[in-house]
């Protein structure tokens, strides 16, 4: 990577927005489906492969994950939405827990979603972007697991997404594409964090 993250330390895990630590650095939430490889990719940013859990049953971050990065600015691992092996009663908690921290989170300067690229749109992902237009909160897209299929069914997959949201909001936010096997798209992400710390004063 060109552009590295040199020092990420855990912070603490809180069960609401309103043990979440003082908010006085920029903070970056990873969120996605259940299982699409949030916690591998944020191992693959930070270059630490035990930094957030992984695992291969659904629903494993059951809190919100504070890492302070290089002094500087925080991200966030935040609970898959969706399907995942817990009660009808956690699933609606952590709802209701991650739409508080999306709102009421007032450093919070961008929602990183990760989408699965080989499969098609899930209506969990369109209703949890929906959510983020609606409350105005700015968030991109991030492919993962790129290194499964060819570009060109990333690229099919991204129409089907832009016909799908042109009818709220007049262009795509950025759209980033990552693959744990070839290593890429990584860099990209923190640039843009780097860029969005430079451009927006909290």
């Amino acid at each position: 990577m060109s552009e590295k993250l040199n020092k990420i330390v855990f912070v603490k895990s809180s069960s609401n927005h309103a043990q979440c630590p003082e908010p006085k650095y920029h903070e970056y939430a990873f969120v996605g489906r259940s299982n699409v490889g949030k916690s591998s990719l944020i191992n693959f940013l930070a270059g630490n492969s035990k930094l957030a859990k992984t695992s291969s049953t659904p629903g494993k971050t059951l809190l919100i994950n504070h890492y302070l990065v290089d002094e500087s600015w925080y991200l966030v691992d935040l609970p898959g939405y969706g399907y995942a092996k817990i009660s009808k009663k956690m699933r609606e908690k952590l709802v209701i827990m991650l739409h508080d921290y999306l709102r009421k989170r007032t450093n919070l300067v961008c929602v990183f979603v990760l989408i699965d690229c080989r499969i098609d749109p899930q209506q969990s992902d369109l209703d949890f972007m929906n959510f983020l237009i609606i409350n105005q909160i700015p968030f991109a897209i991030v492919f993962t697991k790129a290194d499964k299929r060819g570009i060109q069914t990333y690229k099919s997959k991204m129409d089907i997404y832009r016909k799908k949201l042109e009818d709220i909001w007049e262009s795509l936010p950025p759209v980033f594409v990552t693959s744990s096997q070839s290593r890429s798209g990584s860099t990209e992400i923190v640039e843009y964090i780097k860029l969005l710390n430079t451009e927006i004063q909290l």
